[in-house]
């Protein structure tokens, strides 16, 4: 298993790329449901409205370890990801997924072992109209996320960068030792 350093440490030593826009910060309003407290991989995107046909797609395909980021409006009112779609993200090789709306089947979620974010639970299940979009760049609670982004999650936040952080010297983002 690959080792990771916390979002928090990265924070303290690269602060000018946290400054630039280089690396981007997601507001504290995911929760964590997933087995793995820290995740990471690489981005693909998905736009989505209280829809899950796409996501489910999505997840059918090869993950490399990738994380899923799923616009899904910050809805409430249905849940775009449950246990199911966890098993089927374990099965295809998925790091994490990162949602903008809600989630179900906690207990489920909570067993598989993947990363996943999400803004509460609900209930109620998603539409199946076959609605959304893949491959776009997302603005997700105010920060731009775009496909092939680099994400990085761990008990104290979610960082996103369009390169592939390291650790090291403290000016830019080379270094010696990848996340």
């Amino acid at each position: 298993m690959q080792s990771l350093i916390s979002t928090c440490d990265f924070c303290d030593r690269h602060l000018e790329a946290v400054a630039t826009g280089m690396v981007r910060v997601l507001p504290p309003q995911f929760k964590n449901f997933g087995r793995l407290q820290s995740f990471f991989g690489q981005v693909s995107t998905l736009q989505c409205f209280e829809d899950n046909s796409l996501l489910r797609a999505a997840l059918e395909e090869a993950g490399l370890a990738r994380v899923l980021v799923v616009d899904g409006g910050g809805s409430t009112r249905h849940a775009l990801f449950g246990g199911n779609l966890a098993a089927l993200a374990v099965r295809c090789g998925w790091a994490g997924v990162v949602i903008d709306g809600c989630v179900r089947d906690v207990a489920e979620i909570a067993a598989a072992p993947l990363g996943v974010r999400a803004l509460a639970t609900v209930p109620m299940p998603p539409r199946k109209l076959g609605a959304g979009q893949r491959g776009l760049a997302l603005r997700i609670q105010g920060v731009t996320v775009r496909p092939g982004d680099w994400l990085y999650a761990d008990a104290d936040g979610i960082l996103v960068s369009a390169e592939p952080l390291h650790m090291g010297s403290s000016s830019g983002l080379p270094g010696a030792q990848a996340l």
